[in-house]
């Protein structure tokens, strides 16, 4: 049998041949290929999965200044400070805690418009940032992806209070001496002294109160009785002037001498202006109307004295001074609306508001079940009362005692 001889030009094709075949049947690199296919997708994915990280980082950012914002708004809605003193204090405290403002927007609100601390003890902060896109614009385009953040703080109150002593400097701003005895139901006695002696109890004064605050300290005898707090607390924050935006009251042509032995003074809603020269021996029963201006002078009443009336508010001016001696008997009520509504200056119902003189307490007091309300520079109490702030309806503002501060929400 002839042996076959396969040419030069057979074997080469033979060999390409069997050299495919080898390939395609080969499975050696296949991850390589693989991977290098999946590479874009792998990529895209750590792409969004890191920028997801990113606004999640800055949303536990942008959390915390908020949060610090709202409680930097609280405190100074607690020292007395205005809506836009507050806004300003939360919206430096956010940008030196990471919110950047140049392109983000802040919304301040006191008291918070939703959730459950609508009301003025309390502050909500929302932040908003908008954050570029790097990867996932490929799926959303351009528009910047919004991240915000949302805290409310709240201060506590141990209630509203009954007296309130203003000045900051005085030993004694509020000061219970001698044989005093003072009940207070329901109410507490504030003193914003800085003095290391703000808050006085001495002698044999008995006071029985639920809680006490002094800006600065307090001295105290056994005859303070706390019914709700277990001490003076020491030290606290200065509660703000209720009534420090009051203005005074405008009145047309000049004074004039009240008539003598007149059994009604004023007319009602309207400010009428008397020197005080010529209100300084009243000992018959006298009805107030209106708004009535002492200038001047003393407004003094004796011990048959009896002065009366029904939305009336006393206003003293050019060193006017008041006196109520012996048996003298008050019945005034404070109006309910307008400018001075709550304001009665001394009177059964309502607040007396003395924000720059002294008040002496020397006679007996009863105010139970009533409401009574004493603002003043320096309050100082030798007499005999019951006192109570049941002030609904009456117009008399609220003097919350401040207590700590929360984040709430």
């Amino acid at each position: 049998m002839a042996r076959q001889t396969l040419s030069v030009g057979a074997m080469l094709s033979y060999g390409i041949i069997m050299g495919l075949r080898r390939f395609i049947r080969s499975r050696s690199g296949n991850i390589a290929i693989i991977s290098a296919l999946a590479m874009p997708a792998m990529v895209g994915f750590c792409g969004l999965a890191a920028e997801q990280a990113f606004w999640f980082y800055r949303n536990r950012d942008l959390q915390g200044a908020a949060d610090i914002a709202a409680y930097g708004g609280v405190v100074v809605l607690r020292s007395g400070g205005s809506t836009s003193a507050v806004t300003a204090a939360a919206t430096a405290d956010a940008v030196s805690n990471g919110w950047r403002q140049a392109g983000g927007t802040i919304v301040v609100q006191t008291p918070p418009t939703s959730g459950a601390y609508q009301n003025n003890l309390s502050v909500a902060v929302t932040l908003s940032e908008q954050e570029q896109r790097y990867f996932s614009r490929i799926y959303f385009g351009n528009t910047p992806m919004a991240v915000s953040a949302h805290a409310t703080g709240t201060y506590a109150s141990a209630g509203p209070a009954c007296f309130l002593g203003l000045d900051k400097t005085l030993a004694g701003t509020v000061d219970f001496w001698g044989n005093a005895t003072a009940d207070f139901t329901a109410c507490n006695v504030i003193s914003n002294s800085l003095s290391g002696t703000g808050f006085k109890v001495g002698g044999s004064a008995s006071v029985t109160v639920p809680c006490v605050q002094s800006a600065g300290g307090s001295s105290v005898t056994t005859g303070l009785h706390l019914t709700q707090c277990t001490s003076v607390t020491n030290n606290a924050t200065p509660t703000p002037d209720p009534y420090s935006g009051l203005p005074a009251p405008t009145w047309s042509g000049g004074c004039s001498n009240a008539p003598n032995g007149a059994t009604d003074l004023g007319t009602d809603g309207q400010v009428t202006c008397f020197n005080g020269a010529s209100m300084t021996n009243i000992h018959s029963s006298v009805v107030f109307h209106g708004t009535i201006v002492v200038n001047g002078g003393s407004l003094t009443t004796n011990a048959t004295g009896n002065i009366s009336g029904t939305n009336v508010t006393i206003y003293l001016t050019g060193g006017a001074t008041i006196h109520f001696n012996g048996g003298s008997h008050l019945d005034l009520t404070a109006p309910t609306t307008g400018t001075y509504k709550g304001i009665a200056i001394l009177s059964v119902t309502g607040a007396v508001y003395f924000p720059s003189q002294e008040v002496d307490f020397l006679g007996n007091f009863s105010g139970h079940n009533g409401c009574f309300q004493l603002v003043a520079d320096v309050i100082y109490y030798t007499g005999n009362g019951t006192f109570d702030t049941n002030c609904a309806g009456t117009g008399v503002t609220s003097i919350p005692t401040p207590g700590a501060i929360a984040l709430v929400e």
